[in-house]
């Protein structure tokens, strides 16, 4: 079941309290059941994999060939369809829909979203550049980006420099964020600190692909607990 994500939407951000007093910032995110629209067989494509649907749509905004789709796998029409490869497909079942409870045991996890659009920004706020000098004859041009190429060898400004342009608004990955609770009832997950993207931003999450020994905070809180009450050896 892991290897299979679900989609949720950003809604903001909160705080949450620990008994010792701690305050924890959270991303809360509400999470939309995934369905199995298709069981994918080795025989067929020369792998397996699952196809999960997410979300609803209107009607009206789908293609006949999408309505057909649907109609021929007997589910409503899901807004988004994902492949995930997966070792044994005999635990899937068209039909079948996953929840929150797929991260039940599990400690951190990785999301996938959108950054935040910045529109067209030079190159000191794109890419951290220090700008032109304040004095000595430089003038209109202080928060350019200088020189782009060199002379007439190579005669060109090579692809990938550094420059003006358009911020933001690309995929990024986090990776092992802690999962602070899950709300079942509510498909709330609450994750500890921030992710990228707006509110309201699509968020792909998944179980962490790097095995980390990590302890979550409720883990160091209680470690920190134990070690109060050992008490200390008497000092000779």
């Amino acid at each position: 079941m892991s290897d299979i994500s679900l989609l949720g939407k950003k809604i903001g951000m909160t705080r949450e309290f620990y008994k010792t007093g701690l305050s924890v910032p959270v991303t809360v995110l509400k999470m939309e059941k995934a369905r199995v629209i298709q069981v994918i067989e080795q025989d067929k494509r020369g792998y397996k994999a699952i196809q999960l649907g997410y979300g609803k749509i209107k009607n009206s905004k789908l293609t006949k060939a999408i309505k057909g789709y649907f109609a021929k796998k007997n589910t409503e029409a899901k807004r988004k369809l994902k492949e995930f490869r997966v070792d044994n497909t005999e635990n899937y079942k068209e039909g079948n829909e996953f929840g929150l409870e797929i991260f039940k045991d599990i400690k951190f996890v990785d999301t996938r979203s959108k950054t935040i659009g910045k529109g067209f920004a030079g190159a000191m706020k794109r890419h951290n550049f220090g700008g032109l000098r304040a004095t000595h004859g430089v003038s209109v041009s202080h928060r350019s980006h200088g020189s782009t190429g060199q002379r007439q060898d190579p005669g060109k400004v090579f692809k990938g420099k550094k420059m003006a342009g358009h911020m933001g608004d690309k995929l990024r990955t986090m990776q092992n964020i802690e999962i602070v609770k899950a709300d079942l009832e509510n498909e709330l997950l609450y994750l500890k600190g921030s992710i990228p993207g707006a509110k309201n931003t699509e968020v792909m999450v998944k179980k962490s692909v790097k095995n980390i020994n990590k302890l979550t905070i409720g883990e160091k809180i209680k470690v920190a607990e134990e070690s109060k009450k050992t008490p200390d050896k008497k000092k000779k």
